[in-house]
């Protein structure tokens, strides 16, 4: 028996080193920019030789934990291949010249600085604080207000909670094209009929802004009443009953009784909007691919009037080929969201124990 471990033990051990060396040698060879066909399969061979290594490691009292590990190591190494390790690399080549495929060497805060001083960069990085604020209060007021409609007692309930949340189905792409039809040629035919004046609101900067906030709340407020109605379902009939009996009009009951109770269900509402928010880019690109002119900021003429961060940073990387300063903007895109993302849950979690 003690040969059979031994021998168990020596084969376990070559395969968890040959599956660890697998691995990162296919992490520095797409570290390294080399463009080899073996990258992916030697990745996938090493992670499988240190699972079966792993898995015949001669041990009793932690074989349990290990069956456990091997059954959860496919959601870990998935999340660590497309989330942690691309991270962890775009912090990497914001500090390089990296152009899309390698990289000749450092520079530095160069992209940083480069970034800062870019004055289509500060506007883009306002304009979403801006629309993220909007939104926030706009979502969450319609989608409430239309949790509170579907949870009444009318007739054709659930007509209406399908028919709000069918903009939700419709991709970002298509919904802003869509839009961009209406606002360009509907919404034109009609006031020219009024006024005399053919005007698209997607001509103005201002009321192009204002377009796209409407056809993001148009799209996403019925997603939001969804989570609202599950929320105002599980307030307890009876507490609602005893409310009546004391008197309470419907205001009272509505601020002093189901606001109160749903306040988890608002803190996980308000972090959708404001992460969603935050990430616009697909309504952005189709219904004014951020085009929009600003006569004067800090002395610039600016002609992305409309152009949210998230266009942004695919503008710099994409279309105008500069993958380090793009990975640079997206580092601080993700160091802004998780900020703003943790100070409004804490701020909404007070709120709920204040509740």
């Amino acid at each position: 028996m003690s040969e059979n471990s031994s021998s168990r033990k020596m084969l376990s051990l070559v395969l968890l080193a040959a599956g660890v060396v697998g691995m990162v040698v296919s992490l520095v060879m797409d570290f390294s920019g080399g463009g080899s066909p073996v990258r992916g399969p030697l990745l996938i061979i090493g992670a499988i030789a240190f699972l079966i290594g792993l898995y015949l490691f001669p041990t009793v009292e932690h074989h349990r934990s290990i069956i456990n590990f091997i059954f959860l190591f496919p959601l870990l190494f998935t999340f660590a291949v497309t989330v942690i390790i691309p991270l962890l690399l775009g912090i990497f080549y914001s500090f390089t010249d990296w152009n899309g495929i390698k990289f000749t060497g450092f520079i530095g805060l160069t992209n940083y600085t480069t970034m800062f001083k870019d004055p289509a960069f500060i506007w883009s990085v306002l304009l979403t604080f801006l629309f993220v604020v909007f939104n926030m209060v706009l979502v969450n007021l319609v989608g409430f207000s239309l949790a509170l409609l579907c949870t009444s007692k009318l007739k054709g309930v659930n007509f209406f909670r399908a028919a709000y949340f069918l903009p939700n189905l419709i991709g970002g792409i298509v919904l802003g094209y869509i839009w961009q039809f209406a606002f360009n040629n509907v919404l034109v035919q009609i006031t020219a009929a009024i006024s005399g004046h053919q005007n698209s609101v997607l001509a103005n900067t201002k009321t192009a802004f204002m377009a796209i906030i409407v056809v993001y709340i148009w799209q996403y407020a019925g997603y939001i009443m969804l989570i609202y109605v599950t929320g105002l379902t599980t307030v307890p009939k009876d507490v609602l009953e005893a409310s009546q009996i004391d008197g309470a009009n419907a205001w009272t009951t509505l601020m002093k009784i189901k606001v109160p109770m749903i306040a988890s269900t608002i803190t996980i509402c308000t972090f959708l909007t404001l992460t969603s928010a935050f990430k616009q880019f697909d309504v952005n690109m189709a219904l004014t691919n951020g085009t929009g002119s600003v006569t004067d900021f800090f002395g610039s003429y600016l002609t992305n009037g409309t152009q949210m961060l998230a266009l942004n940073i695919y503008n710099t990387a994409i279309s105008k080929n500069s993958y380090a300063l793009g990975q640079a903007k997206a580092v601080l895109f993700f160091i802004i969201l998780a900020c703003v993302s943790i100070i409004q849950v804490r701020i909404s979690n007070k709120k709920e124990v204040e509740m």
